[in-house]
């Protein structure tokens, strides 16, 4: 498992792909219009992917998943134009639908069925850990590769590694069945009783909330950049705060499954800690929004594990897929707004506003989970 998520964030493309787009000679619109095409696919495929992994098998999905986004680097790569940066998304976003909630229902349930489920927040948290691990190293990677072979070793390498998921995905066990349809198990039938899971099932309503907004609100992430920026520091130091915000992440997620029952006031510290260290406008401040992404890193583990415990087997990925969806949705809010306030504010006084969302939710978590909505 964390070999694969590993694999799936080891993209050397990554840091420079806009780069890459713009010497083509995309222009800034047609690059925007790149990233909505990725966003409008991710969001389109996630509850279709989410039906397709509750009528048949994850670990054969979460084997497809890699492939399609190692295609679509490979078109980058040996046919650079919009068409085929554009087809490449397209294969990114349908990739990352697969997964979505695919790889949570499996892990989850393969663990329930030897009574480990507790472990299983731990888990999910170092996964997404050793992403974050691979996207640094990637970037450190990144230009070093190019500069010996120039973006089509960067394609080439980006591509051979995706398809090192594949092999990492068929070893996950699953106990489900061998991949084949289960009989009377039609997407309809498989909707119908994941909307009953969330009508229905004490705290899964609430449940998905709060991994939406959790994990929606972790958008802010794509701002830090400028954040750091705005602290004065010169352009060379810039990468060097956005690591330390990284690592902060990192710490997060191994830390993820301890103390669980205290989500509420941890995050209202994390909230504190992000609004003091954002309107500080020192490069000290940094470290303050470091904890704080560290904490909400945590606390997207402990709320998708508290999620996951309410949830049959039957729909998992189903009901899984809705939470990803209500992510998707906060965070075109949280662009939308950081673009609008942008016109009259800096980086600093927008992070601060921003913790005010996590009040919200720390509050919605100090009371303790009682199994109901």
């Amino acid at each position: 498992m964390y070999a694969y998520a590993f694999l799936d964030d080891f993209v050397l493309l990554y840091p420079v792909y806009a780069v890459l787009f713009a010497e083509t000679g995309l222009s800034p619109a047609e690059i925007s219009s790149l990233f909505a095409i990725w966003s409008v696919t991710g969001f389109a495929l996630e509850l279709p992917s989410g039906l397709w992994a509750d009528v048949y098998s994850r670990r054969r999905l979460l084997a497809a998943a890699p492939a399609l986004p190692a295609a679509g680097y490979a078109l980058w790569t040996f046919l650079p134009s919009y068409p085929s940066f554009a087809a490449g998304f397209v294969l990114w976003g349908a990739g990352s639908a697969l997964r979505s909630g695919t790889l949570q229902a499996l892990v989850y349930e393969e663990l329930s069925r030897t009574g480990a489920q507790d472990s299983y927040a731990r888990l999910i948290g170092r996964s997404q850990a050793a992403g974050t691990t691979a996207v640094l190293a990637a970037t450190a990677l990144a230009a070093p590769v190019l500069a010996a072979g120039g973006y089509r070793a960067l394609g080439v390498a980006s591509a051979a590694v995706a398809l090192l998921g594949v092999p990492a995905a068929l070893a996950l066990p699953e106990s489900r069945g061998a991949g084949r349809r289960e009989p009377g198990r039609g997407y309809g039938a498989v909707l119908r009783e994941g909307l009953g899971e969330v009508r229905g099932t004490p705290g899964v309503w609430r449940g998905l909330l709060l991994v939406a907004a959790l994990s929606g609100f972790d958008a802010m992430d794509e701002y830090v950049p400028l954040l750091a920026r705005s602290t004065g520091v010169g352009e060379a130091v810039v990468p060097v705060l956005v690591l330390l915000v990284t690592a902060g992440v990192t710490a997060g997620g191994l830390l993820a499954g301890r103390g669980q029952g205290r989500a509420g006031p941890l995050l209202a510290l994390a909230a504190g800690c992000l609004a003091a260290g954002a309107v500080s406008g020192r490069p000290a401040g940094m470290a303050l929004v470091a904890v704080a992404f560290g904490i909400f890193q945590w606390a997207i583990a402990a709320a998708d594990a508290r999620l996951q415990g309410r949830i049959a087997d039957g729909s998992r990925a189903t009901v899984t897929s809705m939470a990803g969806l209500g992510t998707e949705v906060v965070a075109v809010v949280i662009f939308a707004g950081y673009a609008a306030g942008s016109r009259w504010s800096g980086p600093g006084p927008l992070f601060a506003l921003a913790a005010a969302p996590y009040v919200v939710v720390a509050a919605a978590l100090w009371r303790p989970w009682r199994g109901r909505d």
